[in-house]
């Protein structure tokens, strides 16, 4: 049976069913009847059997039940919060299952709190039904993460997919069969038809394909893979080589079960049938995680052996025999293995004595990658280059583990970690950064004795790892990096890490409020930066930082030419990252001259770009200061649901506004204005609402803009401040960071 698509309305992040789902009626609906009367259902089986297809389509229909739009059911309220999709088979460090899971739900957490407790935290509240897809390698982690989840969400359901169950207190584990003589046979003719429009049922084949769906036992990988062989062969040719060539394979061991030598032979029989160039890319293709592109497959599996302009040819032979699947990605075309098939594969290059090599060339394509990928950040392809590092994520964990797995190598690993800061800090990734950064640092020598090679890739990830814990609001560990970088720079004469160095210093200086030091240590850095030859997203980003101090103080000629030259550099090289807190600073400006209409659409783009890119400090920021310019407008309620929606997402960025009065300000004029105006019982409502807004819903709103309403009601404070009395804080001092002497010079 295929499934009908899913609504938009449903809350999720379900993949459509690009081949559609055949047969399976009854544990379909047997699945579905679980699901009622238990929080957590196990799907096991074996590798191939089909479980990740009958999962998704219980979980479709769940979401298709939960749209509001259909007809009333129990699942509207069961699963009102959506269906989410956690794919966990590329994952194999115990520390990003939470990570993965987290993203999955649309997560982006800029703090030092644990994974585990940011999902807690999200769940405690919510109705929904998590999947969980390919556990097994982590099964005791996943365990105690689920169970751990179940007891503080009552209104959390899970469904699980696995080889084995999660032994769980209160799981109902189920093991799949293989399909039924006639389920299998649809199936078998769906996907041969797939692959050859010509091909038909017939009287004259029935038996044959009948009984080749009886010899690979129902198993639905089994009959994918000869189903893609019949593209080439007859039915009878392909029972024959099966029965013939590998009555050995079919006997398997003694312990093993059925459908699992059924699916080794099915698996070793179309091993047989490749081409000896087919087998060898068939096996060099197992180093890669997830998805891969074409220029990877060319880059890191051709050879003398294996000639790089035959790749191509040999994907698409791969292809056609259900070895490899297409998909199509933001990043564009992109190739997948399927996990049992990749296993098999990973098996055969270790016979051959290449696995090693064929690794490290794995890891030296996606670090050539990393460092294109931050060259061309600054340039009008970075929302491509968002996409496309968000696809290769787990090529990329792959490629630091590599680095990671070799003492001589970690300096590798920092200068990955390191370059790859654009997308930690630029699109929600802080997380993520943090535990790469500190696992390459910490396994690496310190100091200026190193070789120069390795010294700068420690130098990159000290200051990167300082940007990182700032803006988690850890101004302990990013002053200790930032430090030790600087220090560093100095002995060894890297003019270039050390401008990034006192940058971030200034950076920090800024979100702690001191913004006499900022001012010192951001123009220093500049300086540094132009004397260095720098000009990138980051040297801009600290022209922006420098003023937002300036702006912060009252000095707002000074920031909007600052803020101007960077918005034409940005709008010059395509830039949209940076711009976007360049607007933000104009916007300011603008609100300050009393042009609501300007600061709005200034702050409109800002917000559009920041909720590209998942940047939710940039966000946050916008949504702030654009509930100010709507109770300027004269929108008070609208002003108080913008502010409630954004006080769940400061709980995503650390430290509460970074614990800052400068920033804190637009928030408490806004509150104060549009309390005045509304009451203090009506702005609580409004707030209360805003806050069970999800971020998609909250930048829909922010764009759309509140209805014409009448001019403003009286006037509206300007949001000005000064180096002692912070905008609508007027009992704030200034502060310096933590680890900050008393006058210490700036470099």
């Amino acid at each position: 049976m295929r499934q009908r698509p899913i609504p938009r309305r449903t809350p999720g992040n379900l993949p459509s069913d690009l081949s559609g789902f055949v047969g399976r009626g009854v544990e379909l609906a047997e699945l579905e009847r679980l699901l009622e009367s238990s929080r957590l259902v196990t799907v096991t089986g074996a590798g191939g059997v089909g479980k990740s297809r009958l999962v998704l389509a219980a979980a479709r229909a769940a979401a298709v039940a939960a749209d509001p739009a259909a007809t009333a059911s129990p699942s509207q309220e069961r699963y009102c919060d959506g269906v989410w999709l956690a794919e966990l088979a590329c994952v194999r460090d115990p520390a990003l299952l939470e990570l993965t899971i987290a993203e999955a739900l649309g997560l982006t957490d800029h703090t030092t709190r644990p994974p585990r407790t940011v999902l807690a935290e999200h769940l405690a509240e919510r109705r929904l039904l998590l999947v969980l897809d390919g556990f097994e390698q982590l099964v005791d982690e996943t365990a105690t993460l689920v169970r751990d989840l179940l007891r503080g969400s009552p209104g959390l359901r899970v469904l699980a997919a696995g080889r084995r169950p999660l032994t769980l207190d209160g799981e109902l584990s189920w093991p799949l069969a293989p399909l039924d003589p006639e389920e299998a046979l649809a199936l078998l003719i769906d996907r041969a038809a797939a692959a050859d429009p010509a091909f038909t049922l017939t009287e004259a084949n029935r038996a044959v394909l009948a009984e080749l769906c009886a010899r690979l036992d129902g198993l639905p990988l089994a009959l994918e893979l000869a189903a893609g062989r019949l593209r080439t062969l007859t039915p009878a040719q392909v029972l024959a080589r099966l029965e013939d060539r590998f009555a050995l394979l079919t006997g398997g061991s003694r312990g093993a079960l059925p459908r699992h030598r059924a699916l080794r032979t099915a698996i070793g029989w179309s091993h047989e049938l490749c081409t000896a160039g087919e087998r060898l890319l068939w096996a060099r293709l197992s180093v890669f995680a997830g998805q891969f592109d074409l220029d990877a497959a060319e880059y890191v599996c051709a050879g003398p052996d294996l000639p790089v302009e035959s790749v191509l040819d040999l994907v698409g032979e791969l292809l056609g025999q259900s070895l490899l699947v297409r998909e199509e990605t933001a990043a564009g075309a992109r190739y997948r293995m399927l996990e049992t098939v990749r296993i098999y594969g990973a098996g055969w290059l270790e016979s051959l004595g290449d696995a090693g090599r064929l690794r490290r060339r794995h890891r030296d394509w996606y670090m050539g990658l990393a460092t294109w990928c931050e060259l061309d950040w600054f340039s009008p392809r970075q929302q491509e280059v968002a996409a496309l590092v968000e696809a290769e994520l787990p090529n990329l964990r792959l490629a630091l583990e590599c680095c990671l797995d070799e003492p001589d190598e970690i300096h590798l690993g920092q200068y990955l970690a390191g370059t790859l800061w654009f997308y930690w800090a630029g699109c929600g990734r802080l997380t993520e950064g943090r535990h790469w950064l500190d696992r390459t640092l910490e396994g690496g020598p310190a100091g200026p004795a190193q070789p120069s090679g390795y010294e700068s890739s420690r130098l990159k990830a000290l200051w990167v790892l300082g940007y990182v814990a700032a803006l988690q609001g850890d101004s302990v560990a990013s002053m200790s990096a930032l430090y030790e970088c600087r220090d560093g720079a100095a002995l060894s004469g890297n003019q270039v890490a050390g401008a990034y160095a006192v940058h971030r210093m200034g950076c920090l200086a800024l979100i702690s409020d001191d913004m006499a030091r900022a001012r010192e240590l951001l123009g220093s850095a500049l300086e540094r930066y132009r004397e260095a030859g720098e000009l990138n997203s980051n040297v801009l980003m600290c022209q922006v930082e420098l003023a937002m101090a300036l702006a912060f103080q009252g000095e707002l000629p000074g920031a909007l030419s600052l803020c101007e030259e960077v918005r034409d550099i940005c709008e010059e090289r395509g830039e949209r990252w940076t711009k976007a807190y360049a607007l933000y600073v104009l916007a300011y400006a603008a609100l300050d001259a009393g042009g609501t209409a300007e600061a709005r659409r200034l702050l409109s783009e800002c917000v559009a770009v920041n909720h590209v890119f998942r940047d939710l400090v940039g966000l946050v920021l916008a949504v702030e200061l654009l509930a100010l310019v709507t109770v300027a407008e004269g929108h008070p309620a609208e002003a108080a649901v913008l502010q409630g929606a954004a006080e769940p997402m400061w709980d995503g960025v650390g430290m509460r506004l970074f614990g800052s009065g400068y920033f804190n300000a637009p928030r408490l004029m806004c509150q104060e204005r549009a309390g005045e105006l509304l009451g203090a019982e009506r702005y609580a409502s409004c707030a209360r609402h805003g806050r069970t807004l999800g971020v998609d819903a909250l930048v829909e709103r922010a764009l759309r803009g509140p209805e014409p309403a009448p001019a403003p009601a009286g006037p509206l404070p300007r949001p000005r401040a000064t180096a002692d009395r912070p905008m609508g804080h007027p009992g704030a001092k200034s502060r310096k960071p933590a680890g900050s002497p008393k006058g210490e010079p700036a470099g």
